[in-house]
């Protein structure tokens, strides 16, 4: 290939392009200062252009100011809320704003009336909510119930007595839900309660009512049991006194209390030498129907309601010489017993109903079984019963014949007497017993 063709470019055009070449190499001084001065050309163009604009910003921010300045300002005192300024310029964001948070109070008010409304409900239809107020103790007629009279124990007394204390703990806990049956008590319970509520029917404000205190000397972890059965069967006891295994008789002074009644007889026996009404109860025939509106009480004569001094007669002189010295001492009134203070108490309410002429249909009856004679020695039990202020509802003197068939006619909720052949015989007739353990036929 020819040497010319290998450059199309004419001679002249090379001249050309050579010296321009020629001239930029031959003269870097001249070439950087003429980039300098385009560079610095250049910023101040581009500095001058970015004061402009923001002047320009400055200016139309002023503008606005002075804009906005042109508006009077609102006086402090015609200062409206935003919501009463939004008010005023409503939208239809703000429309469905407000639609939808006044729905939403709408909706938690009506939840909020519907749940105290069915709160209302349930407390109204709870027994609790029912439940008189208790009487203070200083006016009422505190009866003292152990827990083995109330209630049926004697399954966890026997784990007691063979296996010991914390394994009769241990079957009480386990058991707590457990409901545990009515014991020889229980009924004498519940009739004190509808007298209760028979006073209070007559005089709202009655505080002269009976207070059922539960005396127990079991732990108090047991107690959760015992208060689990009282509320199953609607038992009206507020006030318990659990002992930890120490007797409870050093706690019935403190509780006031007008009668004791107890399944153990060596508490019962404590509780008469500490001069407190008792007796321990023996349970009748389960199957036994008991009048549910009245209370029936019948107590023995001699070392119940009246001293033991005939007693003492019968036992150094014989039936004859009693007999010959109850008719001389006609008109001298009988000593009292154990039980004539717990006989006044109920006297006392007997009288409430009387006065609203209600003694036809009392729920208080009283009796009085003895073995007297009614010809020897009748006329001076009647008449110290009149002497203390006593009405006596009925009166029975059988002159030695046994108590149980009577006892089984009258179907009383107690029956007090002091002789244990008594005692046995009413059982064998079906009566709830309670012994009392006074007098000279207890040695």
């Amino acid at each position: 290939m020819p040497l010319d063709s290998r450059n199309s470019m004419s001679p002249e055009a090379q001249l050309q392009t050579t010296s321009r070449r020629t001239t930029k190499s031959e003269n870097p001084d001249t070439w950087s200062h003429s980039t300098g001065r385009e560079m610095r050309e250049s910023r101040e163009k581009r500095e001058s252009r970015d004061t402009r604009d923001m002047s320009r910003s400055r200016d139309s921010h002023d503008s606005r100011d002075t804009h906005q300045r042109e508006y009077s300002r609102t006086p402090p005192s015609e200062w409206k809320s935003y919501t009463q300024r939004r008010m005023l310029y409503p939208s239809q964001m703000d429309h469905d704003c407000v639609s939808e948070l006044a729905r939403k109070r709408e909706e938690e008010e009506d939840e909020d009336e519907a749940y105290w409304a069915s709160v209302r409900t349930l407390y109204e239809k709870t027994p609790n909510c029912s439940r008189p107020r208790p009487p203070k103790p200083k006016h009422a007629i505190t009866v003292a119930v152990s827990s083995g009279a109330l209630f049926n124990m004697m399954d966890s007394r026997k784990i007691y007595d063979e296996e010991g204390l914390e394994k009769y703990m241990e079957y009480q806990l386990t058991n707590e839900n457990v409901v545990l049956t009515p014991g020889p008590a229980f009924r004498f319970v519940k009739a004190l309660q509808h007298v209760n509520c028979r006073l209070r029917e007559l005089y709202p404000d009655e505080q002269d009512l009976f207070d059922i205190v539960l005396m127990t000397n079991n732990h108090a972890q047991v107690g959760v049991r015992l208060i689990n059965s009282v509320n199953h069967y609607g038992l009206l006891i507020d006030r318990f006194c659990l002992t930890g295994g120490k007797s409870p008789i050093g706690y019935l002074k403190a509780y006031l209390t007008n009668l004791y009644v107890s399944a153990d007889s060596d508490k019962v026996l404590e509780a008469i030498q500490e001069g407190i009404a008792s007796a321990t109860m023996y349970e009748g025939a389960k199957d036994m129907s008991y009048c549910d509106t009245q209370l029936r009480v019948v107590f023995d004569g001699d070392a119940v309601l009246f001293c033991e001094e005939p007693e003492h007669s019968t036992k150094d002189h014989g039936l004859d010489k009693c007999f010959q010295h109850e008719a001389l001492a006609d008109n001298k009134p009988l000593g009292q017993g154990p039980l004539k203070g717990f006989m006044e108490d109920l006297g006392r309410l007997q009288k409430k109903f009387y006065a609203k002429d209600e003694r036809l249909c009392c729920p208080i009856r009283t009796y009085l079984v003895t073995a007297r004679s009614a010809a020897s020695s009748g006329a001076r039990v009647l008449k110290t019963l009149r002497r203390w202020g006593l009405e006596i509802d009925e009166a029975l003197f059988l002159a030695g014949a046994p108590k149980g068939p009577i006892l089984a006619k009258i179907r009383p909720h107690l029956f007090f007497d002091d002789h244990m052949f008594h005692i046995e015989g009413a059982q064998k007739y079906g009566t709830t017993t309670a012994h009392v353990p006074y007098g000279i036929s207890q040695k």
